[in-house]
């Protein structure tokens, strides 16, 4: 009762001197890891992110803690562990049994607009959208059925659509701003072969020239094979849209007269999306760019600590001078008596139809992961997954019995261990195993009781209900699948025979 009483008061007071506090901008990307030259990416360049590090801090180790989109954005926007509020499973919540967040927990924008800020979500620009096209009315609409212009929300638990004000700060009169600009990221480069075709043609008609597959370097776990060689090109040239776009949004804020008065953070929703990137817990789907510009950061700082995303909820409240709750989980980055994180966690669950529980401990030299459905393979079926390219390819060479040995050992292997554990100072890729190995047995045991004491900690909820994945699933079938029709059957029948 106190905290919410001195909270009241200082929302007040917040609202008196709105014009004094910093505006929020975040860039919140879809897909992509730290591809970008300021991380050492040598096949690209991307001035615009590589700006945003120059004139603020660039964390080198920022990590997601769920490598999917919607649960990541629903503990980003929360501060919290999404399995904490329960909104750990992607897509969940969307048939006739709804997640209602817990009473003590408040979504940020909601705190933001208590505070005298108003808020908005969308493309950062007025003339272009999410993928820095024009928009355009689809055929056959019309004026008032135009579709909205409020950027990707993707929450998982129930919330109120009043908690934004618009797509843009545009009419914020005399108030500060809360803004996220949300962006198509990685998902640029996706579709069939006519949408990846003209998408290689945009490139070079914007940026002048197009990545060379040829050029490409894979992870060692994946083939060097054509089609994800082109993929990867691709997902590049996404990156350097994605840096386009940012740099027209800066450039904006400098021509508003905003840049200086704007805390500005850079992120990304998880890794690129490949098969063992996003919705796995592997440094390719859970390490993600991190970078925040704005009044008081020093220039051209790297933090090399752990930090989480949900941070990014914490570090935006303090920036703006408002109280952080007590319950909220995210730290603030810049307090002067922040504790560094001795880990970080993150947690995949089920995705669409597909049933999975994985869970991870991050320290500064390990990788943790539990795998809870062991005798299930890496790659289960997926109806999303299953229809992009690269899978697609990488299936169709495991059938012909031409992977790498390597490849099909990680991708292809009908079980997984319970246990993995990573040396990370020399095995960048996480492909060695140590968990079985006697001369780690010590550090095995450490990261599994750090892992169990998170998850009592953090009141993980596990798995969920059959009623509530069958009130989802009813959602996914109303657009007829047999692929995901023949899925959801499959998880029953594993469920059925334990495995």
């Amino acid at each position: 009762m106190i905290y919410r009483i001195v909270s009241l008061l200082l929302s007040m007071s917040f609202v008196a001197l709105a014009e004094e506090r910093p505006n929020v901008l975040w860039f919140v990307v879809d897909d992509m890891s730290p591809n970008f030259s300021c991380y050492g990416e040598k096949l690209i360049q991307t001035p615009a992110v590589d700006r945003l590090a120059a004139e603020g801090a660039q964390f080198t180790r920022a990590y997601v803690t769920a490598p999917v989109c919607s649960t990541c954005r629903s503990a980003l926007i929360t501060g919290m562990y999404q399995t904490t509020v329960g909104a750990h499973h992607h897509r969940s919540g969307r048939g006739e049994l709804k997640i209602h967040l817990p009473k003590e927990v408040t979504p940020l924008p909601v705190l933001f607009q208590k505070a005298g800020y108003y808020t908005c979500i969308g493309s950062g620009l007025s003339d272009l959208d999410h993928r820095g096209m024009s928009f355009a009315m689809p055929k056959g609409k019309k004026k008032k059925q135009a579709p909205s212009r409020l950027g990707k929300t993707d929450y998982n638990f129930e919330w109120d659509a009043g908690m934004y004000d618009s797509h843009d700060w545009a009419d914020r009169g005399d108030k500060p701003f809360f803004m996220q600009v949300q962006l198509h990221g990685g998902k640029l480069r996706e579709g069939n072969e006519a949408a990846r075709v003209a998408f290689r043609e945009r490139v070079i008609q914007e940026l002048g020239s197009a990545t060379d597959p040829q050029q490409v370097k894979l992870p060692p776990y994946y083939p060097a094979d054509p089609v994800l060689l082109e993929d990867w090109a691709l997902y590049l040239d996404a990156v350097r849209l994605t840096d386009l776009h940012v740099g027209r949004v800066l450039a904006r804020l400098e021509k508003e007269g905003l840049l200086e008065k704007t805390f500005i953070a850079f992120i990304t929703d998880h890794g690129i999306s490949h098969a063992r990137g996003k919705q796995f817990l592997y440094d390719e789907g859970t390490h993600v760019p991190c970078i925040i510009r704005g009044p008081g950061i020093a220039r051209s700082s790297v933090r090399k600590d752990l930090i989480m995303h949900i941070d990014l909820a914490a570090t935006s409240l303090a920036a703006a001078g408002m109280p952080i709750p007590l319950t909220m989980q995210g730290h603030d980055l810049f307090s002067k008596d922040r504790a560094s994180r001795e880990a970080v966690f993150a947690a995949r669950d089920r995705c669409d139809e597909t049933v999975e529980r994985l869970r991870s401990v991050r320290t500064d030299r390990f990788l943790y992961i539990r795998n809870f459905f062991p005798q299930r393979p890496h790659l289960q079926p997926n109806a999303y997954k299953d229809g992009k390219l690269i899978v697609q390819r990488l299936r169709v060479l495991h059938d012909q019995q031409s992977l790498p040995a390597l490849a099909e050992a990680l991708l292809f292997s009908p079980t997984r261990p319970i246990e993995e554990l990573y040396d990370l100072s020399r095995d960048a890729f996480q492909i060695d195993n140590l968990a079985a190995d006697p001369a780690w047995k010590d550090q095995l045991e450490t990261h599994r009781h750090q892992l169990d004491a998170w998850m009592q900690e953090s009141r993980d909820p596990g798995l969920e209900s059959e009623a509530m994945y069958d009130s989802d699933m009813v959602e996914y079938l109303k657009k007829p699948s047999p692929e995901v029709a023949r899925n959801i059957a499959l998880m029953k029948q594993w469920a059925r025979e334990g495995k």
